[in-house]
């Protein structure tokens, strides 16, 4: 390669990265078809002059790869509204094709890689490759429609305008998640419907209140007696409590073991994707946001169907596994114990920039995650092959958690599916285990052990469910230190 092609991948390097600077300030101006023209100039090579109805967008790597493809969730998309939940549409019939998360077919070539990585540090060149690979399908998904007729809104149901002032990342991370996950989905409840055990009922609701409102699903075993435990369980990014009931199969617990579960649903009007917005802080406080929200439903079935208050537990996937120990950290008095599955510790993120930088590379230094005042029993369970959320985050909700001090006992087993595992639990003086940390090799980003009935499940691995609620038993709130 001469020097001049040298010089010239060097300069098309420094242009991209000017583009991709002025962007995010005309973003934050909110100036976004603006910031979308020169990103397609810079990045697909098409006119800054608009895209029209009659353009054809670039196939996605989601199509190209096919059904067979592993499906994942994104944590970060579009914040687009709080408050009340809105009535809720018709049921929309969910979309046949899967919602594959797949790494575009074009990317930068081996020149410009290498320039890339001499000008940003290793942590900035992550970051923005994550971003670059995804523009492509992006922008391309842009040439469907007009901007105001559903090009930016057809993405994924939801307003671009909708708080992106993060800067180039932020602006591209509802989009891109937008773009992976798939678009027109419906309000959630049936999108998959999660099997009734004999005598349990799996009813409808809403709650309300100062900080907003939400719809859930509860389920309540036929032996409905009083003082049964209660498990929150937050779904992940696109899906609905009817899914992921369906996925985890914790329905059929509570019928045989005797316990309520509650579902809240994520609406597409707070989140473009229904992703609970772990990473806004309003969100994330005692008595606002989604957290005062499901603080406030989860008194609200306590209360009228008489739960055991020392028995009462909050759990997620994703989003929600990072939202759920977001809630458990700020209602320490409400929550006994939380379990996170493939998702993050609190406070790791303040807003979408941070969230997509601590969700593919993990926390940089402990620092970055709010520390706790009062030690939650917390499990952990997460993928070694989790390529939506880095494993490190795994590892820091268990630190965060508290297991300095307590002693770690490790033990390596097998999944009936074949799938290898260690399960570490710390115990305190006493012998109480309060914390437990499982990590399964060759799991991605899926619930261990769950039903294909239900969407982002693996089969393969061990129960996570079964495991999470034998944490919960022994862990009542009575008697936390």
């Amino acid at each position: 390669m001469t020097d001049s092609t040298n010089r010239d991948s060097s300069h098309r390097m420094q242009d991209r990265l000017a583009d991709m600077m002025e962007a995010t300030r005309l973003t934050a101006a909110g100036r976004l078809q603006d910031a979308t023209n020169l990103l397609q100039r810079g990045f697909t090579g098409t006119p800054s002059t608009g895209m029209h109805a009659t353009d054809e967008p670039t196939p996605s790597a989601g199509e190209a790869m096919g059904a067979g493809s592993p499906r994942t969730i994104d944590l970060v998309a579009e914040r687009v509204e709080t408050g009340l939940a809105p009535a809720r549409p018709a049921p929309e019939r969910p979309s046949a094709e899967p919602r594959d998360k797949a790494t575009p077919a074009s990317g930068p070539s081996a020149s410009e890689e290498a320039g890339l990585s001499a000008i940003l540090p290793e942590k900035l060149r992550k970051v923005v490759e994550t971003v670059t690979r995804g523009i492509a399908p992006v922008l391309g998904g842009l040439g469907k429609t007009t901007l105001n007729g559903g090009g930016l809104n057809g993405l994924g149901g939801g307003n671009l305008t909708g708080g992106f002032t993060g800067g180039l990342t932020g602006g591209l991370a509802g989009g891109l998640a937008s773009a992976l996950s798939g678009a027109g989905l419906g309000s959630g409840f049936n999108q998959a419907r999660a099997p009734l055990t004999a005598g349990g009922s799996f009813t409808e609701h809403s709650f309300s209140n100062a900080a907003g409102g939400r719809d859930y699903k509860l389920f309540v075993p036929s032996d409905a007696r009083p003082n049964l435990p209660l498990v929150v369980m937050l779904h992940g990014c696109t899906q609905s409590p009817d899914d992921f009931a369906a996925g985890t199969g914790m329905n059929a617990l509570a019928e045989a073991e005797g316990f309520l579960v509650a579902y809240p649903a994520q609406t597409g009007r707070a989140n473009a994707q229904r992703c609970w917005n772990w990473f806004q802080p309003n969100d994330q406080d005692r008595g606002s946001g989604e957290a005062g929200i499901i603080a406030g439903l989860t008194r609200a079935i306590v209360a009228e169907h008489r739960v055991d208050p020392a028995r009462v537990y909050i759990a997620g996937l994703s989003a929600g596994g990072a939202a759920a120990v977001n809630i458990a950290r700020v209602y320490p008095d409400l929550y006994a114990a939380v379990g996170i599955h493939s998702g993050l510790a609190a406070g790791c993120a303040r807003d979408v920039s941070t969230a997509l930088t601590v969700m593919r590379l993990g926390p940089v230094a402990p620092a970055d995650c709010t520390m706790s005042e009062v030690r939650v029993p917390t499990i952990v369970f997460h993928g070694e092959s989790d390529g939506t959320v880095n494993p490190r985050n795994g590892e820091q909700a268990l630190a965060q958690a508290g297991i300095d001090g307590l002693r770690p006992e490790a033990a390596e087993a097998v999944s009936p599916g074949g799938l290898p595992y260690t399960r570490t639990r710390y115990a305190d003086g006493r012998d109480r285990v309060l914390v437990e940390g499982w990590i399964v090799r060759g799991l991605g980003h899926a619930w261990s052990g769950g039903s294909q009935a239900g969407s982002y499940t693996d089969p393969r691995g061990p129960d996570a469910s079964r495991a999470m609620l034998d944490f919960f038993r022994a862990n009542p709130l009575a008697g936390r230190a």
